[in-house]
Formats: structure tokens, sequence, C-alpha cells
């Protein structure tokens, strides 16, 4: 139940989002999701896209270095309280959620979030064992509805 983000290193510098970005349009490869993080001399672009394995070759080729990371996809209620509800479920387990972000399509009263866990398969059994929807790649990559 992982999913495949990519990570794209890029200069802290005006405009270097816009060209990995008309590369995957070029090429019917559609953002799902994405986040940004900077430092002073650099940014990371994470992107969850609609078929990451031509995205990689695509931009590689482009001379973008590129990251493959398995993250998760979790369902939350969209209502105060929904995660800090999920965040209880890893409450004195260990597991560390290196970092989040919110993907923007969910269904109906619920949100869904990418995390990027030290320990993601023991991150999916817990998260399973208490009944919270891990997303498959096919919704994630697919649009979920």
């Amino acid at each position: 139940m992982k999913i495949h983000q990519l990570s794209l290193f890029l200069e802290n510098q005006p405009g270097q989002m816009i060209e990995p970005c008309r590369l995957l349009a070029r090429n019917g490869i559609n953002i799902r999701t994405l986040s940004l993080a900077d430092t002073r001399q650099f940014g990371i672009l994470r992107v969850i896209v609609s078929d990451w394995q031509n995205a990689a070759v695509l931009l590689q080729n482009a001379g973008y270095v590129v990251n493959v990371t398995e993250v998760v996809a979790i369902e939350v209620a969209d209502r105060p309280g929904g995660l800090a509800d999920l965040m209880a479920v890893f409450e004195n387990t260990g597991i560390n959620i290196e970092y989040m972000y919110a993907f923007p399509f969910g269904r109906q009263g619920r949100a869904v979030l990418i995390f990027r866990f030290d320990q993601p398969d023991a991150a999916i059994e817990r998260l399973q064992s208490a009944g919270i929807n891990v997303v498959d790649s096919v919704d994630v990559y697919n649009k979920v509805s």
C-alpha cells in the first residue's frame, strides 16, 4: 500500500519549478499533489504523479536529480480532531513521521494525507489494525473520488 513519490532537487532561484512542470505536462503526466521545501541554496520538490516511472525517466533525462521514495497515503476524517485522532495511533510506538503533506482529493467527509515514515511497513500495519484506510496507489494516481 505504499506509493511512489518523486523528489527533485532544484536551485532555490526564481522560475526553477516551471520547466519540470512543463516537461511533465508535455508528456501527459498529471501532478496529483506536491510539496515544496527549501533551504537557502536549493529546494526539494516532492510530487506524486499519474505515471511515476515515466516521469522519473523524463526528468532524469532532462538533467534533474530525482529520488524515488515510498510514501503512504491515508484517509482521515475531515473534521476538527481528525488529524489528532490519527496521530494517536502512533503514540508510544517509536514510529517516526519524517514529513507529511495534504493530498487535495478526498472522499466525501474525508481528507487524504501523504506521510513519509521511518518504518512504513510498521506504520501501515498499525494503521490497518486501527481501522484506518491506507489509500491504494491506484486511487491516488487516478484521483480519489
